[in-house]
């Protein structure tokens, strides 16, 4: 990794010597040289084959060849954190977002039946403090060792003037590979497939921004334990790390017995589902078919959130969908769960206009009648 050397900030003090100096501006390349060096052994210990997690270089190498594959297509994404970095910031709970760095771009590979090859992580900060800088890539490591991809390289900025006091932002760019052919598109999708949920850990990472506002409105005390879990203390609940599914998935991917996935975030249930469907197919999710989480009834609760809003901000419990042949889910269901998945029947796909549509009876989601919300895609 590198320290960025840009434009220093607002510090124009002379050194001793009359001259002006980078450190001066605000930037230690001292300390980024150290950083590198602390977080070498973590990059080393995601090596896999295919890749070296040697630091420093201006490049990180993979061969796809010495991974297996032999005609691999590259499948890229890139992602970040979004607003739960607030929280993490401000509650000094640094250790685990880089899992969620990791999971939010290996989640997104992993539904088109890439296995995640390397990572790359963006750091930037506006004075580097090592302790936290390190603590981040803790996380970022382990959650490449989740996913089981190396952590090959990345880019640590220092830029004065650009972030408030402690303030710090994530980027990540993860490239995964799959077989020529095997490759997961969605046209396998077809009505009469099962739907089938992988429960979420929390929130994962998307709706924060409304979070935090309910947060701020209602004064909660983040540092009290949580009125729906009194063993764990509020901040804890809503910063647990988005869960990394891709040791799960991928021997099924590999065998084919999945038609399509849908890694739930931004936008929720109902305008994530219709991102794999193909024309003709139209996703029927029943609210009713699994509990509402306690974290995700105290959100609606504090927020008097309508159902239908529940559906598009969050992931409402279930992190990853799988459209299944109806014959084989309850097999599919039962390997699941022997990998540690929990596992739940959330509906179905039938004929009709490309969309999902999410519905559940009075009561559901604290619906005071039967409702029902609709996407198109």
């Amino acid at each position: 990794m590198t320290t960025d050397t840009g434009s220093g900030g607002k510090n124009r003090e002379r050194q001793d010597g009359g001259g002006y100096t980078y450190a001066g501006a605000g930037v230690s390349i001292e300390a980024g040289n150290a950083l590198v060096k602390a977080i070498g052994p973590l990059a080393k210990a995601t090596a896999r084959p295919g890749a070296t997690s040697e630091l420093g270089g201006f490049g990180g190498f993979f061969d796809p060849k010495a991974a297996g594959y032999k005609d691999p297509l590259l499948v890229a994404a890139n992602d970040g954190v979004g607003t739960k970095l607030k929280l993490a910031i401000g509650h000094d709970r640094h250790d685990t977002v880089g899992i969620d760095l990791v999971a939010m771009c290996v989640n997104d590979l992993i539904v088109q039946g890439a296995e995640p090859l390397f990572f790359l992580d963006y750091f930037a900060t506006g004075q580097l403090e090592n302790g936290v800088a390190e603590r981040v890539v803790a996380g970022i490591a382990d959650g490449c060792k989740q996913a089981g991809c190396a952590l090959i390289g990345g880019e640590t900025a220092e830029m004065p003037g650009m972030y408030a006091d402690g303030d710090y932002d994530l980027a990540g760019f993860c490239v995964g590979g799959v077989e020529r052919g095997e490759q997961l598109t969605g046209e396998a999708v077809a009505p009469g497939n099962v739907l089938l949920g992988l429960a979420s850990s929390g929130v994962h990472s998307n709706g924060y921004s409304l979070v935090r506002r309910l947060a701020d409105d209602f004064g909660w005390k983040m540092d009290r334990p949580a009125v729906f879990d009194r063993d764990r203390l509020l901040i804890d609940a809503l910063i647990e790390p988005t869960r990394i599914y891709v040791a799960s998935l991928l021997p099924l991917i590999r065998e084919g017995l999945i038609n399509g996935l849908a890694h739930i975030t931004g936008g929720g249930l109902l305008e994530n589902i219709p991102r794999i469907l193909p024309k003709g197919s139209h996703a029927q999710v029943h609210a009713d078919s699994w509990d509402q989480p306690r974290l995700m009834a105290f959100l609606q609760a504090q927020g008097n959130i309508e159902p239908a809003e529940m559906a598009r901000t969050f992931n409402c419990g279930i992190g990853m969908v799988l459209a299944v042949e109806a014959d084989k889910a309850d097999d599919l269901a039962a390997r699941l769960a022997e990998a540690g998945e929990s596992v739940l029947r959330v509906g179905s796909i039938e004929a009709g206009e490309r969309g999902c549509t999410v519905r559940g009876s009075r009561g559901t989601w604290s619906g005071t009648s039967d409702w029902e919300a609709t996407h198109l895609g």
